[in-house]
């Protein structure tokens, strides 16, 4: 079973939730991970947003985007593939993660 483990400010995601949202087998979330060419930028919720965590997740020119409880629980998840050259790793904008009241 697919999980998500948060403990403190350390969060564990199954490499399944990670493939299926970047549309890449779970195989090759690991190795991926080890080359740097699946990059994450982890944010935690403040103010309204406080016990939640947004995890971003970039590999080539895909995105995905998951909202987490303390729990664990996948609150949102979302997913793009802009289609051209490679992302820009953590590249948000201040602003945005402060629209978002996360940090």
């Amino acid at each position: 079973m697919a999980e998500i483990h948060v403990e403190d400010r350390a969060i564990v995601v199954d490499a399944g939730i990670v493939g299926k949202a970047l549309g890449i087998d779970e195989g090759l979330v690991q190795p991926l991970r080890r080359e740097g060419k699946i990059t994450t930028v982890s944010e935690h919720g403040i103010d309204a947003d406080a016990g939640t965590c947004r995890l971003t997740f970039f590999y080539q020119s895909r995105r995905a985007r998951l909202i987490v409880s303390e729990q664990g629980q996948v609150l949102r998840l979302s997913s793009i593939d802009f289609g051209g050259p490679q992302l820009r790793r953590g590249r948000a904008g201040r602003s945005e993660r402060n629209a978002m009241g996360l940090m």
